[in-house]
């Protein structure tokens, strides 16, 4: 927990992609390049840079939090790498733990922060338990967690599970470079609508439009 903080409301954004082996050669390195957009784009937002801090977890065979939860300005997007299995549950455990480590919550003295927006990007079927890992993380993060949004990216992304782990799925058939370096830049207009938003505090955000590519298969904020 940061317990520093006390004087910023801070929106914590937390990005969550699947590098599978499957993510290998172009799309990885268009995440890649799609995280580095993500960055400057924010740095163009003064509301961005006063209020949202970001955090990305990368999950193959194992999860790992690459980077912990970080200002905008001190942000530095890492170079991802893809191989291994597609431990979704896992992911969504480290995030539970993050959550606990990381959120300010509401005290008598101060205020906490802004529920927490989590991007899930995933181009395939978990390879592990995922069911009560998200049972888990609701239940537990009733009242610090927002908006999970999932991109099922590729045709092999699972879009009935992503249904039950996300309260927005976007879906695309395709993979290519344009368009998940599309996606990211429009998580950024997300990360800045949710920025200005007072709707954050509520813990839903008012999302822009879904580039063309992009079908919303659930909405339910």
């Amino acid at each position: 927990m940061f317990s520093d903080q006390t004087s910023i409301r801070r929106l914590p954004i937390y990005i969550v992609l699947d590098t599978s082996r499957s993510m290998r050669g172009e799309p990885i390195r268009a995440v890649n390049a799609g995280l580095q957009m993500l960055k400057e784009t924010l740095l163009k937002d003064p509301y961005a840079v006063e209020t949202a801090f970001v955090s990305i977890i990368e999950y193959n065979t194992e999860p790992r939090q690459v980077v912990p939860l970080t200002e905008v300005i001190g942000f530095n997007p890492p170079s991802l790498e893809a191989g291994g299995w597609s431990a979704m549950g896992s992911a969504l455990r480290l995030l539970d733990q993050r959550l606990d480590e990381e959120i300010l919550v509401n005290t008598d003295e101060h205020k906490g922060d802004y529920k927490s927006q989590v991007f899930l990007m995933s181009d395939g079927r978990p390879t592990d338990a995922w069911k009560m890992a998200i049972k888990t993380l609701r239940k537990r993060h009733a009242n610090t967690l927002g908006t999970i949004i999932a991109l099922g990216c590729g045709p092999k992304a699972d879009l009935e599970i992503l249904s039950q782990v996300a309260d927005v799925v976007l879906a695309t058939t395709q993979v290519t470079p344009a368009i998940i370096v599309s996606y990211f830049k429009w998580v950024s207009q997300a990360i800045n609508v949710a920025s200005k938003s007072a709707s954050a505090v509520g813990g839903a955000i008012n999302l822009p439009p879904p580039p063309p590519a992009f079908n919303i298969i659930v909405r339910s904020v």
